[in-house]
């Protein structure tokens, strides 16, 4: 009786949140920055994403597949070579981390339910590869390509190719066999997705039915690849979070085209006088879905290829300071037209050039 009392007072300290290690919520972005990954102190327990998890588990266990992937934190979404598992990145952890990652980068990869679920199926896709070895089929690469072919440093995809499915902003199906894959993967896997329908008298659509036979083949299987290793896991990562923004808007190349500049200042404004008014980066980022629904339906292009060029406009108007003045209803009109007109030039004027 008294060794099972002490195991119970271990369980409840152990369960009890440490609210010294989260003093850094009410810090500002300076301080903040100069705080280490590792002493973050974040987990996914006890967030969202523990329930989207848990959600992707359903999806798995619904498909009557065995397989579940790990997960852990890390700077990145990704899911290493030779590992069954999925990184998550740390911002997702907490509200104040999003604010942070918004602030420094102009947009929260992941941020919300659904762009979370849609980017953790990707990855399941990756996992799952890794997990069976499925690369090494032959049938996997008459159809998605060799998975040893070098990733490239950029690709001009292809908007209109029925080749591929479309999941992921950028085409990103496009730029890579192993990408091909887990978007294929992430079609077939989401719940009442119709994709027989969707992707009827397309080529992608054998990929789908070939994922579908595949994982009613291996689903009752145990994985060749079951180590649950970390790669790269947050709490070993040292460096301070100044360090690791300065090399992410490095490797993303945060370097916007100028030429939509006369176009953004007609619509907006750089005056001293206004400097109290709303951003219009941020007023972008508000009606971004009223605008890219609006601009769809007028030039019938997918919103993925709106975004393209919505995201450097948004991230322009940050760099010229410019603000939303006037009736906000009729700049989001003005801007829908702008924004048509950028997009076809984008599609058809060579510029979508897309870096890896």
């Amino acid at each position: 009786m008294v060794a099972a009392k002490k195991q119970h007072t271990r369980r409840t300290r152990k369960a009890k949140p440490n609210r010294r290690r989260r003093i850094w919520v009410n810090w500002p972005d300076d301080k903040l920055l100069d705080l280490r990954l590792c002493d973050l102190a974040v987990r996914i327990e006890r967030t969202p994403l523990h329930k989207y998890i848990q959600q992707i588990y359903k999806e798995l266990e619904r498909r009557n597949i065995r397989f579940r992937p790990h997960f852990w934190l890390s700077e990145d979404w990704f899911s290493p070579s030779g590992v069954p598992g999925v990184a998550i990145p740390f911002y997702l952890t907490h509200p104040r981390l999003q604010r942070l990652e918004r602030g420094q980068m102009f947009e929260v990869e992941g941020g919300t339910r659904e762009s979370c679920l849609r980017i953790l199926r990707h990855e399941v896709g990756h996992a799952i590869d890794h997990a069976y070895r499925l690369h090494r089929r032959k049938r996997w690469r008459e159809l998605f390509g060799l998975s040893s072919r070098p990733y490239p440093e950029f690709y001009r995809p292809r908007p209109y190719s029925k080749r591929y499915v479309v999941h992921l902003d950028a085409w990103y199906a496009q730029s890579h066999p192993d990408e091909d894959f887990a978007e294929t993967f992430a079609v077939w896997l989401k719940p009442r997705a119709k994709w027989r329908k969707q992707y009827r008298n397309w080529p992608a659509l054998k990929k789908l039915e070939y994922v579908d036979s595949l994982m009613q083949e291996i689903g009752d299987q145990t994985p060749a690849i079951r180590t649950r290793a970390h790669v790269e896991s947050i709490r070993e990562i040292r460096k301070p979070l100044r360090e690791y923004y300065t090399a992410k808007k490095a490797r993303y190349s945060l370097e916007y085209p100028n030429f939509y500049d006369p176009d953004l200042r007609r619509l907006f404004s750089d005056k001293p006088e206004h400097a109290r008014r709303e951003k219009a980066a941020a007023f972008l980022r508000r009606v971004r879905g009223e605008v890219r629904r609006q601009v769809s339906r007028w030039t019938g292009e997918h919103q993925y290829t709106l975004d393209q060029v919505l995201n450097a406009m948004i991230g322009r108007c940050h760099e010229l300071k410019l603000r939303a003045v006037g009736s906000h209803k009729q700049l989001a009109m003005d801007f829908a037209i702008l924004l048509t007109v950028q997009t076809m030039n984008f599609l058809f004027g060579g510029r979508h050039r897309i870096e890896m």
